[in-house]
């Protein structure tokens, strides 16, 4: 029992244009086989570059947040200290208004009592004198109860 089939009768004759097709089925095949390997050879190197330019912007703009935050904690300190020393001289004018305060109520006192005369001018005269020592030397305290200035140095660090 032999099995035959309808393309048995003649395997001879299409056994040359088959093989001849064959082969250039394979060629063809070979060929867009490696215009494949080519293509997406080319596909890898456009996505390492596209990867390679991506890494490089992150290195850069990493490099710029570090130049930026490197200036903006200048730029705070320097704020700061700015602010430390607006600080000072705010509690400067207070102290030298205060000053200006006392000074412009001698001078009154002093103007005064030089316009006032008899014994009690004599007497006024000697106690303005000697507050206005008490003035410029503290440690001949006529009052006892004189304000206490603060400095300016004890806001300095």
């Amino acid at each position: 029992m032999a099995s035959s089939s309808g393309n048995s009768s003649t395997p001879t004759q299409n056994s040359g244009s088959e093989g001849d097709l064959q082969v250039l089925m394979d060629q063809r095949k070979r060929k867009r086989m490696q215009s494949n390997r080519e293509s997406a050879r080319r596909s890898r190197m456009r996505k390492q570059k596209h990867l390679d330019d991506l890494m490089g912007q992150v290195t850069q703009l990493s490099k710029d947040n570090n130049q930026i935050l490197t200036s903006i904690n200048i730029t705070t300190q320097h704020f700061m200290n700015v602010e430390a020393e607006n600080s000072i001289l705010r509690a400067q004018v207070v102290e030298l208004s205060q000053r200006l305060v006392s000074l412009n109520e001698i001078l009154n006192f002093i103007n005064a009592t030089s316009s006032v005369g008899g014994v009690y001018g004599t007497h006024l005269n000697t106690i303005a004198a000697a507050s206005a020592d008490s003035f410029i030397n503290p440690l001949n305290l006529l009052y006892h109860n004189q304000p206490i200035m603060a400095s300016a140095d004890m806001f300095i660090d």
